[in-house]
């Protein structure tokens, strides 16, 4: 089989938090800036964590320092940290045929399975020790990578490649996500993308960004058959 990398989104895709994530970085500008409607306008469907930081300052009208940045996502870890073991478990859980899908891409040979995530790694630690999923990722691109999805999309694949011993350009690169945003970071680098409707956005959404297929999960008939390849 062709050695085959595949990255998985965290937000909309693995788990559902139950709106944990947002609330916890509302409350980090609340604590540093007395401004928790920073994000009422905002988005975060597919975006960095650094990316929401900067829009949140900008939307204060705050100038995003590279510090000030920095500072926030300390900040939000903190908060996320505190709320997410609390978290409500009839709301905080993993999207249907995610762990058979996980079994399956592990028992594969020949595969690497990382996290493609706007996240920083920190707080994909957080969120998904919470299920127990974060040790079956052996690496990934993080939104400490890079601020720009395509960029640390292309960096877990090489990630990936790397861990298989075979050049990127050899490798099969999946992309599993729930927005518009892996969509394209999939095609930036010449990756294949498996789009979830367990987010915000319908299958046939997804399909009209150019995913390389699309399903309401991976609990649905072919899904699992499309993501082994």
């Amino acid at each position: 089989m062709k050695p085959t990398v595949f990255l998985f989104d965290i937000d909309g895709t693995l788990i559902t938090t139950g709106g944990v994530g947002k609330a916890a970085i509302e409350t980090a500008f609340d604590r540093l800036y007395g401004r928790a409607d920073a994000f009422t306008s905002i988005s975060f469907a597919g975006m960095t964590d650094r990316a929401i930081v900067r829009a949140g300052l900008m939307a204060i009208g705050k100038k995003p320092a590279e510090a000030d940045i920095d500072h926030a996502i300390a900040t939000y870890i903190g908060v996320l940290e505190e709320v997410v073991p609390a978290a409500d478990a009839a709301k905080y859980r993993v999207h249907a045929g995610i762990e058979t899908a996980l079994d399956e891409v592990h028992a594969r040979g020949n595969s690497a399975v990382g996290l493609g995530t706007g996240n920083i790694r920190a707080g994909a630690r957080v969120k998904l020790d919470r299920v127990s999923l974060f040790g079956r990722f052996a690496f990934g691109g993080f939104g400490c990578d890079h601020e720009d999805r395509a960029e640390l999309i292309r960096i877990g694949a090489e990630r990936g490649a790397k861990a298989l011993d075979t050049p990127r350009e050899s490798c099969r690169v999946v992309v599993i996500g729930d927005t518009p945003k892996d969509v394209a970071a999939a095609r930036a680098i010449g990756a294949e993308s498996i789009g979830v409707g367990t987010g915000s956005f319908k299958p046939a959404d997804l399909m009209a960004c150019g995913a390389t297929y699309a399903c309401r999960d991976l609990a649905e008939p072919g899904a699992l058959d499309r993501l082994l390849g």
